[in-house]
């Protein structure tokens, strides 16, 4: 998180942190990169958190693969006449592959 603070304020830090805690941490910058004070890492840390509890409705939603959401389709499709009539091309390319290759 520390790390994260740190290019948030700095995208081009070159930056080294031993510890996971920003009150005992040690700090090494690298070529130049100007030092950012442990408040101000602070402060951006908070905001990173704020960020990150934000998204979690992004880590939550797992969607299937594309493989199995187009074998949805497919099947969807292929108990329903008027959707293999909507989408006969798609429809058909499948079926193609289906039937020269069944499931053994």
């Amino acid at each position: 998180m520390i790390v994260k603070a740190i290019l948030k304020i700095n995208p081009n830090a070159e930056v080294v942190v031993r510890g996971s805690d920003i009150n005992t941490c040690e700090i090494e910058w690298h070529n130049g990169t100007p030092e950012i004070s442990k408040a101000d890492i602070e402060a951006k840390m908070v905001e990173v958190q704020a960020e990150y509890d934000a998204n979690q409705y992004q880590r939550d939603r797992v969607y299937p693969s594309i493989g199995d959401q187009l074998d949805m389709l497919w099947h969807t499709m292929d108990k329903n006449t008027e959707l293999q009539h909507k989408f006969y091309d798609f429809y058909q390319t499948i079926k193609k592959v289906k039937v020269a290759h069944p499931k053994k």
